[in-house]
């Protein structure tokens, strides 16, 4: 895993001959421009492009954006707080040098995700990628330990040619069937080998539940690397799906009835390469710590879903009864509490085991959600609480009083009760800091009034398209 270092302004040692020698060998594969990425506090993915002759001017000096559009909606009106939102001020922006990738479903193109530093050569407080990467490394100069995460990719394909804004389903095949696969064949083979060229780890690509609705999930890497490859994937799969005149949403809600689409969360703790979740002496092979950083979850879960469940259109998503995960409880490999303790299979528990963190939907910005969820993890290990009693079936089952005797409780039913929650959570809004804190509660409550007078469908339809 390449150093968690920031970026300086003039690069770091060996950057001005690494990119020099980059650009010659991106020019020398016909590719002319390099996408700069970066998702916004709403969780869009926000981009500027440089020729690859610019390349080496990008890593040193960075390349100027306005600090505005951490406060940007999914509509892409503004929002203020007292730091961000106003017209004043710049940023650079940063390539990551050792995630740059040849696209190849884009021929022509290279990608990279950036780093937001001040003209000061200074942190920027908003940015969610620094953010991530400061808890990831905190976490093992503090505490040795390391993490191992994935995010899984949902989405729904509609044929490009439908009028407007609907959504006409690309298949109507049945849920996992043969059919679906074989229908859209050419269009998966491709997408696979975009991923192999790009040297993506695919594990799995599937037809999945809802119509016209795919899943692909990669195989782990450390936190960083795991957004930056969500972010990358939903590029790819955005490219090849437009060649086939299809169009990709991964938005949480496609429709505002049915299962929509998720972005669960798989995470692993680990110490000097030794997996916490397995071969320990708690529940399912769990060492203490892991059993504390799944409570600690649980505890923060109805404050985190601010943050994992961003979006107006993910509280249509959020349903009892769909595999949503929408109580604060945890059991093994039960697909309805929101903590899904994957244990392996037998021989492979010592690398495989790992919880799944199941409220979360691709609205989410990746960085923010993955640090959020680490934050509240090591919160819950620093404060070693008790792991509650498992349950077992779906936690709708469960009569009110033994809900509440077990602290089964039912996560926010809209956006703006989990803004009240995260407005009460201390701990993750320290962890975030304030600017990136207020940033979040902004934007929620932007995206909240904006869709005040939609019904269901109205508030499927207004983000149906964005993510």
């Amino acid at each position: 895993m390449p150093p968690l270092v920031d970026p300086v302004p003039g690069g770091r040692t060996g950057d001005h001959a690494r990119a020099h020698a980059l650009a010659h060998e991106l020019s020398a594969q016909g590719v002319r421009g390099i996408v700069l990425a970066y998702v916004d506090t709403a969780g869009i993915c926000r981009v500027k492009t440089v020729p690859c002759q610019r390349l080496q001017s990008a890593v040193a000096w960075g390349v100027g954006m306005s600090p505005v559009f951490d406060t940007f909606l999914a509509n892409d009106a503004i929002v203020r707080t007292d730091v961000l939102g106003s017209p004043d001020g710049d940023l650079r922006l940063y390539p990551d040098l050792d995630r740059l990738v040849v696209l190849a479903a884009q021929p022509g193109w290279a990608w990279a995700p950036v780093d937001r530093i001040t003209q000061e050569g200074d942190r920027h407080p908003g940015c969610s990628r620094t953010f991530l990467r400061r808890i990831v490394a905190d976490a093992e100069a503090r505490h040795g330990l390391t993490f191992k995460a994935g995010i899984e990719i949902e989405w729904s394909l509609g044929r490009a040619a439908a009028p407007g804004d609907e959504f006409a389903p690309a298949t109507t095949a049945p849920a996992y069937g043969a059919t679906r696969q074989i229908e859209l064949s050419d269009y998966t083979a491709d997408l696979l080998a975009a991923f192999e060229k790009q040297e993506v780890p695919v594990a799995q690509l599937h037809p999945e539940y809802a119509p016209g609705q795919f899943e692909l999930s990669t195989g782990a890497l450390d936190p960083v690397a795991a957004a930056d490859q969500s972010v990358l994937v939903r590029q790819t799969i955005r490219a090849v799906s437009h060649k086939y005149g299809l169009r990709a949403s991964f938005s949480p809600a496609v429709t505002e009835r049915g299962v929509g689409n998720g972005g669960h969360l798989h995470l692993s703790v680990w110490r000097h390469g030794v997996n916490l979740h397995s071969g320990g002496e708690g529940r399912y092979g769990m060492t203490g710590e892991a059993e504390s950083f799944v409570a600690g979850l649980l505890t923060r879960l109805p404050a985190l879903t601010a943050v994992t469940a961003p979006s107006p259109a993910s509280y249509l998503r959020l349903k009892p009864s769909q595999w949503a995960g929408v109580f604060t409880a945890w059991g093994r490999e039960t697909r309805e509490t929101a903590i899904r303790i994957v244990t392996g299979t037998s021989g492979h528990q010592s690398q495989d085991a790992n919880l799944e963190v199941k409220p979360v939907d691709l609205a989410a910005n990746p960085y923010l959600a993955l640090g959020c969820v680490i934050a509240a993890g090591l919160d819950g290990i620093a404060s070693a609480t008790p792991l509650p009693e498992e349950v077992v079936d779906d936690p709708a089952r469960l009569i009110p009083d033994e809900a509440v005797a077990r602290g089964v409780r039912r996560l926010p039913t809209s956006l703006s009760h989990a803004v009240d929650a995260f407005r009460e959570d201390e701990m993750l809004r320290a962890a975030l800091g304030p600017v990136l804190a207020d940033a979040v509660v902004a934007v929620r409550e932007g995206e909240t009034a904006s869709v005040a007078d939609l019904d269901d469908a109205g508030v499927a339809t207004a983000y149906r398209w964005k993510y």
